[in-house]
């Protein structure tokens, strides 16, 4: 593990880039090269700062102890060159059907244990003291669920990380979910445990999958109260979105007082996204980490994992949301101009130059934020901002 100034760490994605359904499947490992080279361009990612995922051994010690033996034993044979007929038909079982949202590929169960490491590593770094922060891009695989895979996710990496750090540092942890798909997979693990707290902010699954993460989704047993739903309205835009991002997790960090944040990046409630209906601009994703990042220094002495999630304007939007990620938690003295800009001003000329043959037609982003007086506004701003209100007053009503 190399020491750096800034008491933050990159995990290394390279092992995790075999996690690749196919080149037309919207999880593609596209965007995190495409992330580094914008990171790269801005020379706001040092080699001093890359640390290396733990042992695929540890990582599959972790993720047995998580996932059921029958699946990962389906998984390990889905992921042989040409599996067996037997195994073929057991796939939908599993959640890896060929035609599904999650098809099996070959080398599946080593390319999901490569995540998981990279997780399992971050959580270690910081629960350690070794670092203070933490990425991880390739992981938050949030939809897996012990015995099955589903919504692009093999093995539950978030769980892996948060099972760690419960069982090696009996640590509290809060874990953050800002995917616009409810982080269902992470809610139910632990749905009954009192120390871990898990937050999702998402549109609503009354028209967006998974269908569930509603307000009175609040835990049960002894873990009653430990978890907490904000579920959006479609359409809805960036104050009614960051107004119950903000209340949400400063309430849920005073009553929980977690020992350590874990939170997951997805970055699909923007505009963009082609698989959601929020009509969010990349300001969300400069200040959610901002929000996440006060919250671990008054809470947590600064200790914060952060991973990845879905995203699927891979070049528009993923790269510039994830890059805005790592320069928050590393403090960079780029955000002071970022800031200062009304659209955050330019981007490194030449950032979306990597090897690919996928680079889209259109014209991309030359800024880091968006334009949003060039957008047709919401015809029902009122009325969604307060849905979304009196859906927060009721997902409030259990935390103290």
């Amino acid at each position: 593990m190399t020491s750096n100034d800034s008491r933050t760490i990159w995990i290394q994605t390279s092992d995790s880039a075999r996690y690749r359904f196919s080149d037309e499947h919207p999880f593609h490992p596209v965007r995190l090269a495409l992330t580094e080279s914008l990171l790269r361009g801005e020379r706001a990612l040092d080699n001093a700062q890359i640390a290396f995922p733990v042992s695929m051994e540890e990582a599959e010690r972790v993720v047995r102890s998580i996932h059921r033996a029958d699946y990962i034993e389906a998984v390990e044979a889905l992921s042989a060159s040409a599996p067996g007929e037997d195994a073929d038909r057991k796939a939908n079982a599993y959640g890896l059907a060929r035609d599904g949202d999650t098809p099996y590929f070959h080398g599946m169960h080593e390319a999901s244990l490569s995540v998981a490491a990279g997780s399992i590593a971050a959580a270690d770094a910081v629960m350690s003291g070794s670092v203070d922060r933490a990425l991880h891009l390739a992981g938050g695989l949030h939809h897996a669920f012990p015995d099955r895979a589903s919504g692009f996710c093999v093995y539950n990496d978030a769980a892996a990380a948060i099972s760690y750090l419960r069982d090696v540092y009996d640590a509290r942890v809060l874990y953050i979910d800002t995917d616009v798909h409810h982080g269902d997979g992470v809610q139910w693990f632990f749905y009954t445990d009192p120390n871990v707290f898990t937050l999702s902010i998402h549109e609503t699954g009354k028209f967006l999958f998974p269908g569930s993460g509603f307000p009175h989704e609040r835990g049960d047993s002894s873990g009653y109260g430990a978890c907490l739903n904000v579920s959006m309205e479609p359409y809805t835009e960036d104050e009614s979105w960051l107004e119950c991002f903000s209340e949400a997790v400063e309430r849920a960090a005073l009553a929980f007082k977690p020992d350590i944040i874990v939170s997951q990046h997805g970055c699909d409630a923007h505009a963009y996204d082609p698989l959601a209906h929020i009509h969010c601009s990349m300001r969300i994703y400069r200040e959610m980490p901002r929000i996440i990042h006060e919250l671990a220094d008054r809470y947590t002495s600064g200790k914060w994992v952060a991973l990845g999630g879905g995203g699927y304007d891979h070049w528009r939007v993923v790269p510039r949301a994830w890059s805005l990620l790592w320069l928050e938690m590393n403090a960079h003295p780029l955000l002071a101009s970022i800031d200062s800009e009304p659209d955050g001003g330019l981007l490194p000329e030449g950032w979306s130059d990597i090897l690919t043959n996928m680079k889209p037609e259109e014209t991309l982003p030359v800024t880091w934020l968006d334009n949003v007086t060039a957008w047709a506004p919401m015809p029902r701003r009122a009325e969604i901002t307060a849905k979304n209100r009196a859906m927060l007053e009721i997902a409030l009503q259990h935390i103290g």
